[in-house]
């Protein structure tokens, strides 16, 4: 991040006055196309997309040189079986249900991978059915559970990662995920955990993506105050079940072909159908254009539940927790710019490289300032027992204000 990217996001959440950012719809297939990795920039990105908290798709030249895409492919475009049997068929592997509505989601088993696989060739050879049902493999840790071979590289766009920084300097979980399937299998409607942002590249097939910004999936809700399990259901016609169906928007509808990466942005619900068999790659990730996003997600869930242990089993995540997740960020950032690290931006061929420099820690700096003093001010957290924090919340937030006051002229 440079110094005029920096001072351009921070007077974007200065004019929001603590909002939280939202997206507007872009007109029906007005989805922008990156096309170029060589002319598009970091900071193209942040203020074009990042920001605006807008959708986007780049194309299969940013990902050219992902091993995935030489290794995990044949020849002919599809999935090789015989590769992934090789390098990871012992690995055990969540693998879901999509035929079976278990609430908004589906049920989940765990098989070794040569078994999902197995399961897979004899669905496309019975012409694409099994008695076994539909079945998709999702969620797969492979960062986290194998020593993978030279799978992808981070685009820059999505270096600045809070969520994997945090949880890998715990090395207990991320939010790197694999998902393979074959034609017909799909993700139910929903929004992206904590409204993360989320990217996901085809490694192969095509993925068709049903897209709605914050606020619409409202009018999608059923006479009961449920959201719906599948947006396309000819249920959702029914006016008695759905009563203000006719006030939403007809979502924004993007082909996902191979190679390319799609950016979802903070509470945009979607739904994605895989149309050819699949494999794709996606993360979740939170930085500080969606932090107040995640905080206000937070809040609602405990509105919601009123009980904290309860808060923490419907999101992973409770008021405790997040302080621990804004404290070491902000440890990281307070000690980067104390090292006084440059230049703000190296970017290497494919816009691969990295953007955490004293622009971007600062930056990042004053977006955790404003949402801790918010933690700090919320009744709830001010119930929570502290003690056994160091350094208690209200003493980090005077250093994170020093902070952002001297800062300002960097």
């Amino acid at each position: 991040m440079d110094r005029e990217t920096r001072v351009y996001a921070e007077n974007h959440f200065r004019g929001l006055q603590g909002r939280p950012p939202g997206g507007a719809c872009p007109p029906p297939g007005c989805v922008d196309f990156i096309e170029n990795p060589d002319s598009f920039s970091y900071a193209d990105f942040f203020k074009g997309y990042l920001l605006p908290n807008m959708p986007c798709v780049f194309s299969s030249s940013f990902t050219a040189g992902w091993g995935s895409r030489r290794h995990w492919v044949t020849s002919s475009g599809k999935p090789n079986f015989e590769h992934l049997l090789r390098k990871y068929g012992d690995v055990v592997v969540p693998v879901a249900n999509c035929g079976v509505q278990e609430y908004n989601s589906n049920p989940k088993e765990h098989m070794p991978l040569r078994d999902y696989i197995s399961y897979w060739q004899e669905y496309i050879q019975g012409g694409y059915f099994s008695p076994r049902g539909c079945l998709y493999l999702k969620d797969w840790h492979l960062c986290r559970d194998s020593s993978s071979e030279d799978v992808f590289t981070l685009p820059v766009y999505f270096s600045s990662d809070w969520l994997n920084e945090y949880w890998d300097s715990l090395d207990v979980d991320d939010y790197r995920f694999v998902y393979m399937g074959p034609t017909g299998t799909w993700s139910p409607f929903h929004a992206d955990i904590f409204r993360s942002f989320s990217w996901s590249v085809n490694i192969c097939g095509r993925k068709k993506w049903f897209f709605f910004p914050p606020g619409q999936e409202e009018a999608l809700r059923d006479c009961h105050g449920g959201l719906p399990y599948d947006v396309t259901s000819p249920a959702l016609l029914d006016r008695r079940l759905y009563p203000t169906r006719e006030h939403c928007s007809p979502p924004l509808e993007v082909t996902q072909e191979a190679g390319e990466m799609v950016f979802v942005p903070s509470g945009w619900h979607h739904q994605v159908h895989n149309l050819e068999d699949t494999i794709s790659i996606n993360h979740n990730w939170v930085n500080g254009c969606n932090l107040a996003n995640m905080w206000h997600f937070l809040q609602q869930e405990l509105c919601a539940v009123q009980q904290e242990v309860i808060m923490r089993a419907c999101s992973g995540i409770n008021f405790e927790e997040f302080y621990r997740f804004l404290k070491i960020i902000a440890e990281r950032r307070l000690l980067l710019l104390a090292k006084g690290m440059g230049p703000d931006e190296v970017e290497g061929e494919g816009g691969e490289g990295t953007v955490l420099g004293p622009q971007q820690a600062a930056f990042d700096i004053g977006r955790i300032a404003e949402v801790l003093a918010s933690v700090v001010a919320h009744p709830d957290f001010q119930k929570a027992d502290t003690s056994m924090f160091s350094p208690q919340p209200e003493e980090l937030l005077r250093q994170l204000e020093e902070v952002v006051v001297t800062t300002t002229t960097l």
